[in-house]
């Protein structure tokens, strides 16, 4: 990607050390402030075209910060994997990368709520577990804080869920769904097309030596 490295090299002095401590952070105030003020916070977070085009432009990113759950358990659960992940993929290709990364899902979730009208930052948030599954496929961690679990596997789980809301879900879901993943087409795209451009041709030349070798 030597576009990714000569935009590193004029932008990479304003990356942000540790962004999803920066986002969860936010999260986590955002669900004290709902907790303390009776759930008013959120409803002046989330985002809404018709709301954004009157004037209240703040939507356009604040329903990033939404948090994911008003369960406190499910909080510390969330929370715990978004930096967990995140941490660990800024770790293999750095800040500047990791955060045009996350950011590159977060224009996506936008665009999506331009389109649809409503905007939801569910999905960006679990595409963090393709990414990880990709950088990290063997590794363990413990669902539910006692479930040892290889990573792989949950973000195959993860995909069937992306795909199960992809078809019963309204075009609010499908639209987030596809745009949200722009990070991931952009940073596993061309490994993804790569692989399955020599798995092509891998069976196409074992079907032409079957048929020249035939009696």
């Amino acid at each position: 990607m030597h576009w990714m490295d000569k935009l590193e090299r004029k932008l990479g002095r304003y990356a942000v050390p540790h962004m999803m401590y920066v986002v969860t952070g936010i999260m986590l105030a955002v669900f004290a402030a709902n907790l303390v003020l009776g759930g008013i916070v959120s409803p002046m977070l989330f985002f809404h075209r018709g709301l954004i085009l009157q004037g209240q432009v703040w939507r356009i990113i604040t329903f990033i910060f939404l948090p994911p759950s008003t369960s406190v358990l499910w909080i510390a659960f969330s929370l715990y994997f978004y930096c967990l992940m995140g941490n660990a993929l800024e770790s293999a290709w750095g800040t500047f990368r990791f955060n045009l990364f996350y950011l590159c899902g977060v224009a996506g979730s936008i665009l999506a709520g331009f389109i649809t009208g409503t905007g939801v930052n569910h999905f960006l948030n679990m595409s963090l577990f393709f990414a990880y599954a990709a950088v990290y496929p063997e590794n363990q961690i413990m669902l539910f804080f006692f479930l040892p679990i290889k990573v792989k596997w949950l973000a195959a789980a993860n995909a069937l869920y992306f795909l199960y809301m992809f078809v019963v879900g309204g075009w609010t879901a499908r639209a987030a769904i596809l745009f949200s993943l722009l990070n991931i087409w952009l940073f596993f795209g061309g490994d993804l097309f790569r692989h399955i451009r020599q798995q092509a041709g891998y069976w196409k030349t074992r079907r032409q030596f079957r048929k020249n070798n035939r009696f």
